[in-house]
């Protein structure tokens, strides 16, 4: 009989279907821009998503609150200052390579015009008609949440 050298020869470990694999968490923030009755959407232009639409954001650094983190990643990919009006939805998404944790915001524009500084493309969409495009199967999540209460968000254009 051979043992193994347990340090050379590990057993492989076999998970079953109903086992959840730990994954990495991203903790990241998307902003729901809206001006009347449109809200901007930006296509990705790179990675594995490449093509597919979502909600500009990005990732939350340590020390940030969500809403700093959206303030200053907003500025960074779209050069434009916004204002964070109210929470929307945290979406909780598995995607195959990690888990998603988003914070979502209703947002309009402060001060500046959206220039795309690492998307594709961006279109204003009408907020009763934002299935148009091809989402990221997360923010599919955020369409649903602006569903049930999109049509009650008082908005008032600055």
């Amino acid at each position: 009989m051979v043992i193994p050298n347990w340090r050379k020869d590990p057993l492989p470990v076999f998970r079953t279907g109903s086992e959840k694999m730990e994954r990495k968490t991203i903790k990241v923030v998307a902003a729901v821009i809206r001006k009347g009755d449109k809200i901007f959407a930006t296509q990705r232009g790179y990675g594995s998503y490449k093509d597919w639409w979502e909600f500009p954001g990005g990732k939350t650094e340590s020390g940030e609150t969500s809403e700093e983190a959206l303030i200053r990643e907003i500025q960074e990919e779209l050069r434009t200052r916004i204002a964070v009006d109210r929470f929307l939805t945290t979406v909780e998404y598995d995607y195959p390579e990690f888990h998603l944790s988003m914070d979502c915001f209703w947002c309009h524009i402060e001060e500046g015009e959206l220039t795309l500084l690492e998307h594709e493309a961006a279109k204003w969409l009408p907020l009763n008609d934002l299935r148009q495009v091809n989402w990221l199967p997360a923010d599919v999540l955020v369409i649903e949440a602006i569903g049930r209460e999109g049509a009650g968000y008082d908005y008032q254009e600055i």
